[in-house]
């Protein structure tokens, strides 16, 4: 090319609004940096995109001297695909609009906003959409993967929320993706990630839903057996509107939390009940609390959505170490039980947890065809991540989610939600996606034919006969 990437993208791309970041400007470093610490990447270029005509330019860059490009929205993926070293950063962060529509039930959201901006806005409004639990992530990560959170049992995933998209494609054609337009495009982009195109918009039903009954109940670790095989025994046949997740993980170490059980190892399951008030919450929380040991802390109460979906940004702010590993699993037999409870009795720091979030419920309403999301009639999916802020932790954290991962992994329904997946080879990508993987590699090939968004959990363009 004969100039840097930043030297020919400020000479090529002259109506360019937003800004060019490399690697000789202030701000580079910050610029560069992703949610994970632990992953530590130089891109060339940082381009960060105003609307999608400056999108289109940055796609058609990369693509005409055929640089490696990331797409970046929240930046928070573990495995740091939103980053890449001598290639492309085209960051989505300054699409930022949020327009809510109460008479529709929608809400139109820019590519760049994160959920904590999207929350807010609704709540305003009295409304909501299901998202996951750290207000901090990226819109654009969590739904193109698929969508897991608090709201999950009563009103689906992401995806089965997301009405439309607004979609820069590989050649830089700029379309929109819903039932009546692009209709195949539409069907890959709810569970098949950034393999598609940089959506630049997506336009999501709203939910009647203002405040939530939310909250952690702890039990010591010492219980864990206990209390994970009572949450699996109930669980499944609580009402949609209770949503809990089992976690193994440490009491916070600052207020709310009393100072007696600040930093205890815990098993825990974290509320939300979406269907009234306090009252018919604890009926809903009743039978499993009745078959077990008095609590550490049973902490619910009433709060609006926003606050609830904000609960853990304190605990785990950016700039932390993570490593991640994640499966679905449609039963949890008392052996995987007692592997569990030794593993979380091992936590290595106190910000490492394992979660198992339900995905029953309205999920199941759907057949496992109809979006790429194919684990539509597993039970949770289960995701352990080893974090702390100290790089000298890296290996301990690394070690302990691997080892928990490889010991349960065997109880598993062979794939993962593929927010929660490191870079763990083609095999792995093609097991999460199980018999929808060949539909969306000839959609791959339709859209994307040279590969151009591959840095993602890749789906490989179909080879034509």
């Amino acid at each position: 090319m004969g100039k840097t990437p930043i030297q020919a993208a400020r000479q090529e791309l002259s109506g360019f609004q937003g800004k060019l970041t490399g690697p000789d400007d202030a701000g580079y470093d910050s610029a560069r940096a992703v949610y994970n610490a632990m992953i530590d990447r130089r891109p060339a270029l940082i381009a960060s995109c105003t609307d999608a005509t400056d999108v289109r330019s940055v796609i058609g860059f990369a693509r005409d001297h055929q640089l490696l490009l990331a797409v970046r929205g929240g930046g928070h993926h573990g495995a740091g695909l939103g980053t890449c070293d001598d290639g492309v950063v085209l960051d989505l962060s300054p699409l930022k609009d949020i327009s809510v529509d109460p008479r529709a039930h929608t809400v139109r959201v820019g590519g760049g906003c994160v959920w904590g901006e999207v929350d807010r806005a609704t709540n305003a409004h009295g409304f909501a959409t299901p998202s996951g639990i750290i207000s901090t992530t990226g819109v654009g990560g969590i739904t193109l993967g698929g969508g897991l959170g608090h709201l999950t049992r009563k009103y689906g995933l992401s995806i089965d929320n997301l009405l439309e998209a607004d979609v820069v494609l590989a050649n830089g054609e700029s379309v929109r993706a819903s039932a009546d337009e692009n209709s195949d495009l539409y069907w890959a982009i709810r569970g098949g990630g950034g393999n598609f195109g940089v959506v630049t918009s997506f336009l999501f039903r709203l939910h009647e839903l203002s405040m939530v009954v939310a909250g952690p109940t702890f039990w010591p670790v010492e219980l864990g057996t206990e209390v994970l095989a009572a949450y699996r025994d109930f669980l499944p046949s609580a009402p949609r509107e209770l949503n809990g997740f089992f976690m193994y993980g440490c009491v916070p170490p600052a207020p709310p939390f009393p100072e007696a059980i600040q930093g205890r190892k815990t098993a825990a399951v974290v509320w939300c009940w979406a269907g009234g008030d306090t009252e018919a919450a604890a009926q809903a929380m009743a039978p499993l609390l009745d078959v077990l040991p008095e609590p550490l802390l049973h902490g619910p109460q009433e709060m609006p959505h926003p606050a609830l979906q904000s609960a853990f940004d304190g605990l785990y702010p950016p700039g932390d170490q993570w490593y991640w590993r994640a499966d679905f699993v449609d039963e949890i037999p008392d052996e995987a039980v007692a592997l569990h409870a030794k593993f979380g009795a091992e936590l290595p720091t106190g910000q490492s947890t394992m979660h198992l979030y339900p995905i029953d419920g309205a999920v199941h309403d759907h057949a496992p065809a109809d979006t790429p999301w194919s684990y539509r009639r597993s039970t949770w999916a289960s995701v352990y991540a080893g974090v702390d802020p100290d790089p000298a932790n890296a290996e301990l954290i690394r070690r302990w989610t691997v080892d928990y991962f490889e010991a349960l992994h065997p109880y598993s329904a062979g794939g993962a939600y593929v927010n929660m997946m490191m870079d763990e080879g083609q095999e792995r990508v093609r097991a999460s996606y199980r018999d929808n993987y060949a539909r969306l590699a000839r959609i791959k090939a339709a859209y994307d034919p040279e590969n151009l968004f591959r840095l993602n959990q890749n789906i490989r363009p179909a080879v034509r006969p």
